[in-house]
């Protein structure tokens, strides 16, 4: 059904004679796929072969020549095995239930092959031009620059506007308590900050709000280590995030946190209209409680294996590797992650989330949403996932006391769980933004709502979160469009901090590499359709051959043809075939590069960017205007023609590259000294490619763009990141001696070590209170742990060893 869900209601093709017979159907993106073979396991294929049937058979009785085709269905249809499967599917509701049926099943992930790029890179990149396309170009971009208003600043609060398409985005929250990784910062905010400056080029009346995501066990146990409270744990961290996003230059509108007086406010106004119009439960609970931290364990705080596909690190509200929503109760040989200690299990009373009640008003909406927005595939199937398995009551409450008090006098002593509370933090971090935050998140006639995510956030955003409004009954924005990425890696294995594996937000400024090559490398590799990985030596080939040898080469080329050759001043152009057929093909290249982002296709649409430069690079090498310069009145027009439309294309390269490496693009507009009306013009409505720098335009001091990442640069930092690696094909353990090894420290720590055991031991002879031995035991795991650092080792690799 999966694979079939793809063909449906194409139509048939063609059958062939004799011998099994086959069913060749067209994919509607125009695939050729063949489809079906007489099936071995009737009763497996045979709801199969009902949509088939149903979707095929009028077309099919009036089709005279295909009378085998219809015959086959027909057979089929008979077989009591068949009909089994559709009483069971239909239950008397006829055909028509099979739509709602299906469409609760996971689509296939398939790459998706419908843009234009992706056919084109089945070609070699190369798209034929027709002779209309080619002179229709030239035409437009002779035209000039005309009087265009630049983009214009923007003035705080943003508000939704009449006449004006008003896009409200959000990226996930950050936990305040972990410092970002790479992975992180590419699956939420730097996506979200792309899509959000292109919105902005586009005209659109646009609002980006994030900030921390503050409350819940991890905050509290954060704080237990450092020696700090809650609130002194989220106002270190919320500046380390701050810092961070700063430095990659995500461009909020707002980032703000969920620790604020307005966030108790309107969770519990949620709260309190869901729970008057009935939609909240109350049931008592088995939890998992540590009694060596004292404490019921966070579901993020407990370790185990998956019930369902017995993946050893399952936590414990959901699987990462089966992604099945799981009870902690429910993991196989759980362990707390703090103290590695086996919990209990206990009973509470909680309120929960009555999603069977919302279920058919949120498939309504679903399917009103999905069929109108822009959801990724991973979004549509985990979501759909969800479905097929049937929605159960969620809880909401938890036994902490960081949190989001429940106002109900029943559950004083409880705070909100984090899923419930957490997502509203998008509607209280606005209220901190503007008190006209209502306009934006009650006013789903005339706002889109985009969320930016990693795939393990999905279902909180398309299941449980929109529950919630639709629930409070409030008129309530819901998501239009769920953008969702896979996982980023780290080479061949995890980001871990503990490990020192991967680079984190905090580490990348201090590599000397620019924020903007970071943006363009993890937008490069972004794991749109499937996990991918970080690789120093592809982040060193990708700098070294797309952005210095083709990007930064081509712009550099074309600015420093201007002022060599012609003082400066953009030359006179006057254009042949081969200028028109460049000018065609850039032209092409800028609609793909708008129809993908409009898309939100952010990985594919930053490949149009390198094809055009690529153009220009090949355009100047057959040109030669260095050689043709020292030739006649004629050679040396040729090679102004040239110079001149390559630095009107090395200037739409500016305004393309905007949202993915703003720095860079501003330095490029400041060399070309390019009128600001050029970013608006040539972004406007399907893309329009237009000459900004006519003849005579004086340009700036011309410079190099990028720096080349040497071999002995990226060794080193393979190095410095690379921790204690794991091989995966030996399972065996490759340790990478730190640079931070300290020989004389480690002497220090031996002797601290071995005083401090004998001080744990003595008390533990002496049965000493748990308490003052915990806190030894645990002063002795610190200094065990700086003793491996110190001796360039994991402490990791000291698990399992006994004290």
């Amino acid at each position: 059904i999966r694979y079939l869900k793809k063909y449906i209601g194409i139509g048939c093709q063609k059958t062939n004679n004799g011998g099994p017979l086959r069913l060749i159907m067209r994919h509607k993106e125009n695939v050729p796929v063949t489809f079906v073979k007489q099936p071995p396991d009737v009763a497996q294929s045979s709801v199969d072969l009902l949509r088939l049937q149903n979707s095929y058979l009028t077309w099919l009785s009036s089709a005279g020549e295909l009378r085998s085709v219809r015959g086959w269905f027909e057979r089929v249809g008979g077989l009591e095995a068949c009909q089994t499967s559709a009483r069971r599917v239909l239950q008397g509701k006829g055909v028509e239930a099979l739509k709602t049926f299906l469409q609760k099943l996971p689509a296939t992930q398939t790459q998706r092959r419908d843009s234009p790029t992706n056919a084109n890179e089945a070609e070699d990149g190369e798209h034929v031009m027709t002779v209309e396309e080619i002179e229709e170009a030239a035409q437009v971009w002779s035209e000039g620059l005309k009087a265009s208003p630049a983009v214009s600043e923007r003035k705080h609060p943003v508000l939704p506007q009449e006449g004006k398409r008003n896009v409200l985005l959000t990226s996930a929250l950050p936990y305040v308590n972990n410092v970002p990784h790479l992975g992180n910062i590419i699956g939420c905010v730097l996506s979200a900050d792309v899509f959000a400056r292109y919105g902005r080029l586009r005209g659109w009346n646009l609002l980006y709000i994030c900030g921390t995501d503050e409350y819940g066990t991890a905050t509290e146990n954060k704080a237990r280590e450092e020696g700090l409270t809650p609130q002194e744990i989220c106002d270190k961290y919320h500046a380390v995030h701050a810092d961070i996003y700063q430095w990659f230059q995500i461009d909020f509108d707002f980032f703000g946190r969920t620790t604020t007086e307005r966030q108790t406010e309107i969770a519990q106004d949620i709260f309190w209209r869901l729970h008057e119009r009935g939609f909240l439960l109350e049931d008592t609970v088995e939890q998992l409680r540590c009694e060596s931290c004292q404490r019921f364990l966070a579901d993020r705080f407990v370790e185990g294996e998956c019930p369902h596909c017995r993946y050893p690190e399952a936590r414990g509200d959901q699987c990462d590797k089966c992604g099945r929503l799981i009870n902690a109760v429910e993991l196989r040989n759980p362990q707390c992650k703090v103290c590695k200690e086996t919990p209990v299990i206990r009973s509470s009373k909680h309120l929960f989330l009555n999603l069977p009640k919302l279920e058919s008003e949120l498939e309504q909406w679903l399917a009103k949403s999905t069929g109108s927005g822009d959801w990724t595939a991973n979004a549509r199937h985990i979501t759909r996932s969800w479905l097929r398995d049937g929605l159960k009551p969620r809880c909401i409450t938890r036994d902490l006391l960081w949190g989001t008090p429940v106002p109900h006098e029943d559950y004083k002593q409880k705070v909100f769980y984090v899923w419930f509370d957490a997502p509203i933090g998008y509607l209280s971090i606005t209220a901190n933004y503007t008190d006209q935050w209502e306009k934006w998140w009650k006013n789903p006639q005339q706002v889109e709502l985009y969320n930016f995510m990693a795939k393990d956030n999905v279902p909180f955003h398309s299941v449980v979160f929109p529950c919630s409004l639709l629930g409070a009954q409030d008129n309530y924005t819901l998501v239009n469009h769920l953008i969702a990425t896979e996982y980023l890696n780290y080479e061949d294995t995890k980001f871990s901090k503990s490990r020192g594996v991967g680079v984190f937000g905090d580490m990348a400024k201090d590599t000397g590499i620019p924020s903007d090559v970071w943006r363009f490398y993890l937008l490069y590799l972004r794991p749109e359709g499937q996990d991918s990985a970080f690789s120093w030596s592809d982040m060193a080939l990708k700098n070294n051959s797309e952005l210095l040898n083709n990007l930064g080469n081509f712009i550099n080329r074309a600015g420093m043809f201007v002022s060599k050759f012609f003082d400066g001043r953009v030359p006179e152009m006057l254009l042949n075939e081969d200028d028109k057929r460049l000018i065609a093909q850039v032209r092409w290249e800028l609609k793909q590069y708008i129809q993908l982002l409009d898309k939100v296709r952010i990985r594919d649409a930053l490949k149009c960017i390198l094809n055009i430069s690529r153009h220009g690079n090949q355009y100047i090498q057959v040109n030669e205007p260095w050689k043709k310069i020292k030739g006649g009145d004629g050679d040396r027009q040729r090679a102004g023609t040239v110079t001149g439309v390559s630095v009107n294309v090395a200037c739409l390269l500016s305004v393309v590259l905007e949202p993915y490496m703003p720095s860079v693009s501003h330095t490029i507009r400041q060399q070309l000294q390019a009128p600001p009306t050029c970013v608006s013009t040539m972004l406007q409505n399907t893309g329009t490619f237009i000459c900004t720098l006519p003849a005579g335009h004086c340009i700036g001091t011309v410079s190099p763009l990028f720096q080349k990442l040497e071999n002995e640069q990226i060794e080193a930092l393979r190095k410095r990141f690379g921790g204690q690696q794991v091989c995966k094909r030996h399972s065996s353990i490759i340790n990478q001696r730190s640079p931070d090894a300290d020989p004389d420290r480690a002497k220090q720590l031996t002797a601290l070590v071995a005083e401090q055991g004998n001080k744990v031991r003595v008390l533990k002879a002496q049965k000493a209170e748990k308490s003052v031995l915990d806190k030894e035991v645990e002063t002795l795991l610190d200094l065990k742990k700086q003793l491996s650092l110190a001796e360039g080792k994991n402490p990791a690799a000291q698990k399992g060893k006994k004290k």
